[in-house]
């Protein structure tokens, strides 16, 4: 990313994955131009954050990871309902409404989706195939920032919208779920995505409506309650765009081994 900075300007930056569940950063490179003092810490939801101050002029961002990861995500109908009273503390928090999931609002539209289906994983598929029978992707979409019950309302959206909308039908039905930004294999075109997690049989799963079928080959960079928490970087003063911004992911079977 490069950014035309005219005044000084406060950056918080999220752009460094963590090794976790089913993903590990083996190698890792950060280049920011000009240097500048950087201090990271870890935010409420364990994101990895970087905070600095962009000089002016041309200020630019390189990040670039080998990460080990799954080439298939985890497909689990027999995962069940975890009743809210069992849930560990650290989790109540996606069960919420927020911001751009107004869960409050949609229990009715989740409870006629999932009326046919078991309890627990399989509620969340059939939201899934709900959304994508009946929301649009679309990467080029001129909504901004709209919420989950603006995305019914127009029936189309980009990735981050789609997951919303699935977070805000799930936390309808009191199943905890978060939105996951990061990186995906083959996306098209090729950017940052959003996907969501659900929490069901004990731990998290993947779920993404923007996806024919479950998809592996995922970098998760950030997660949160919605987008307010996942943004790859928020600037504070004058409103900034990034003048370029390129994002690459490759397949490597093996990663090769650090030679003389």
């Amino acid at each position: 990313m490069t950014f035309d900075v005219e005044t000084p300007t406060p950056f918080i930056l999220m752009l460094r994955a963590r090794s976790g569940f089913q993903q590990w950063v083996a190698r890792e490179s950060y280049i920011i131009k000009p240097s500048v003092p950087v201090i990271e810490f870890t935010d409420n939801y364990g994101n990895l954050c970087q905070r600095l101050i962009a000089p002016v002029g041309e200020f630019s961002i390189v990040t670039s990871a080998d990460v080990l990861t799954t080439e298939n995500i985890d497909v689990e109908f027999s995962a069940s309902f975890d009743e809210v009273q069992n849930l560990p503390d650290s989790v109540l928090t996606y069960l919420l409404p927020s911001r751009y999931c107004q869960s409050d609002k949609l229990v009715e539209l989740a409870q006629e989706i999932v009326a046919d289906a078991p309890l627990g994983y399989a509620q969340v598929d059939a939201i899934v195939s709900w959304i994508q029978e009946n929301i649009r992707f679309n990467p080029d979409s001129l909504h901004f920032q709209i919420s989950a019950v603006e995305v019914n309302q127009e029936r189309e959206g980009v990735c981050r919208d789609l997951a919303h909308l699935g977070i805000a039908l799930c936390r309808g039905l009191c199943i905890p779920a978060r939105i996951v930004v990061g990186y995906l294999h083959q996306l098209k075109p090729m950017d940052f995505h959003a996907w969501f997690e659900a929490y069901v049989g004990g731990r998290w799963y993947t779920f993404d409506a923007t996806q024919s079928s479950p998809k592996g080959g995922r970098v998760a960079l950030a997660y949160g309650r919605d987008a307010t928490d996942v943004a790859v970087f928020n600037q504070f003063g004058p409103l900034l765009s990034p003048q370029n911004m390129s994002v690459s992911v490759e397949v490597f079977t093996e990663l090769e081994s650090d030679k003389p």
